[in-house]
């Protein structure tokens, strides 16, 4: 519900494709998957002149996708990290996961993180 709230604020039509049982996912996974899909549509929003936007979250066994790609304008040739792009990666990062951000099939720019669904061994020291 709260990923569909963010969908449904002003920009290009966002579709949301949950798939897997999402009710009792860890809060900190929970809240990186929030935020991480609030910076990519920010993103997408502020700069991609996109019309529309596909957002999934599968949940696997151990671990939660994220997808969110646009037929927007693509990254800049010499595209930079921004804060925003920095805070995604390290957000996955923080949980044992990791954050890609790049071109689309097709066009547009997508922004895949993998959230394992329990703690890395060295997250837990």
């Amino acid at each position: 519900a709260a990923v569909q709230a963010l969908a449904d604020d002003s920009g290009p039509s966002v579709r949301v494709q949950p798939e897997g049982n999402l009710s009792d996912l860890p809060a900190a996974v929970e809240v990186a998957a929030y935020r991480i899909i609030q910076e990519a549509l920010t993103n997408i929003r502020k700069h991609a002149r996109a019309r529309t936007c596909a957002v999934s979250l599968r949940r696997e066994r151990s671990a939660l996708t994220l997808r969110i790609a646009d037929d927007g304008c693509g990254l800049p040739e010499r595209a930079r990290s921004g804060i925003g792009l920095i805070s995604m990666r390290e957000r996955a990062s923080e949980l044992g996961g990791t954050c890609v951000v790049g071109p689309a099939a097709g066009g547009g720019t997508a922004v895949e993180a993998v959230l394992p669904l329990a703690p890395a061994p060295e997250a837990i020291r």
